[in-house]
């Protein structure tokens, strides 16, 4: 989807540049070239250059040119064949000759910044399958620049502070995401099983999500869907079937056009059981106290250090086993992370996934998680589907005690 040139975060990008030196940025992942040219590539193998001084090059593959035209802000798009008769290797082999043939012709490699430590990185738009670089394509800058560092700190940096247009698209991701568990909540059933009602909620945002409100070319929801003792970390979504009176978990990433959610929302058919109004009792407190902390200045070691010692008070020590904030945005997980052992500090326009969880032994249990965009004075919650997901049921309201600070 077209928008217009996000100058903000263009400069950023180029004062960090400057101030080490770099004559150009080279990248590959396909949310660090949705970043700095708006281009969320098909199927991996495109690069851009992006030069502290200059237009960015796009190097898209050939087919896409109607893609790229529209979309990237970038009007210097040079074109790689996806197959050529002519040479046997794989696509990415074609970009990266073109790549680095550009950075020669244009007098940019004194000082090559690449990805050399992502870590992890966003899908393509196409199907999900990463197209990582191998040892030949680092050495191949190597081989032309008098200096190769690794971009990822910089970027890292840039990409941690939102501007206003990054915001407005995760917004239109948070919708999508809202209006999708509405639908899914509405028609889940007792007996469903999970991959059925996990299906139900990645299928609407398709198929609401391409074309929302004329301003989203393509959404993609994937989830995570566990009900009852089937809520736990870091497993599957089975064929277990959906439990009446006990919450079911969504694990929730909506991407639209490359910027992402990252929550986590619940549904109950039924009323819930004592133990369960218990458990969320106390993970609302948590989680409302730790979102009153959140704002410009807040100290992630101090974060981290409140919820896991309000969950240790409530006789749940050492839980949870996973991160409780990180910053979203490109990528549904993304720098910066808070740890008691770690540093830094909350900044405005900031955008963290803030998500204490508590799971039982044998099974069951609950998290909570909401987007928030930090500000001088507190934050707001992105997603409009409330964290107490009893207040969904009428005959059963209890006062809200959601508070965004």
């Amino acid at each position: 989807m077209s928008w217009p040139v996000d100058h903000v975060k263009l400069d950023r990008v180029r004062a960090l540049m400057k101030d080490q030196d770099v004559s150009a940025l080279v990248v590959r992942a396909p949310d660090n070239m949705l970043y700095l040219t708006n281009y969320w590539c098909m199927k991996g193998y495109d690069a851009a250059i992006f030069p502290r001084e200059g237009e960015p090059i796009l190097i898209a593959l050939e087919p896409q040119l109607a893609d790229a035209t529209r979309n990237s802000w970038t009007k210097d798009i040079q074109l790689f064949k996806s197959y050529d008769e002519r040479d046997p290797r794989p696509p990415q082999f074609r970009a990266l000759d073109l790549a680095l043939e550009i950075l020669r012709q244009r007098g940019l490699t004194d000082h090559v910044a690449i990805e050399l430590n992502m870590g992890t990185q966003s899908a393509d738009r196409m199907v999900g399958e990463p197209t990582t670089p191998t040892q030949f394509y680092f050495d191949a800058f190597r081989k032309i620049a008098g200096k190769v560092n690794d971009s990822t700190p910089l970027l890292n940096e840039a990409r941690s502070i939102k501007t206003s247009q990054e915001i407005e698209r995760m917004r239109l991701a948070n919708e999508l995401a809202a209006l999708a568990m509405d639908y899914t909540r509405e028609h889940m059933r007792p007996g469903m099983k999970e991959s059925e009602v996990g299906g139900m909620y990645e299928g609407f945002v398709h198929g609401l999500g391409v074309g929302y409100k004329g301003r989203v070319e393509m959404a993609r929801a994937f989830t995570l869907v566990w009900s009852g003792k089937g809520i736990a970390t870091f497993t599957a979504t089975g064929d277990r079937p959906i439990q009446k009176n006990e919450p079911t978990l969504f694990e929730i990433w909506v991407c639209a056009d490359g910027y992402w959610t990252d929550l986590t929302k619940n549904a109950c058919p039924g009323e819930l059981t004592p133990e369960y109004h218990k458990l969320l009792d106390l993970l609302l407190k948590v989680f409302n106290e730790a979102v009153k902390t959140a704002r410009d200045g807040a100290s992630f070691p101090d974060l981290d250090r409140l919820i896991r010692s309000r969950i240790t008070e409530g006789g749940y020590p050492g839980q949870p086993s996973h991160a409780i904030c990180h910053g979203v945005g490109a990528r549904a997980h993304e720098f910066p992370y808070a740890h008691q052992a770690g540093s830094g500090a909350m900044r405005k326009n900031m955008v963290l996934a803030i998500e204490p969880g508590i799971y039982w032994p044998g099974g069951g249990g609950l998290r909570l998680e909401d987007n928030f965009l930090i500000t001088e004075t507190g934050n707001e919650k992105l997603c409009t589907y409330p964290d107490d997901f009893r207040l969904l049921n009428a005959e059963n309201a209890v006062p809200r005690t959601e508070n965004c600070g």
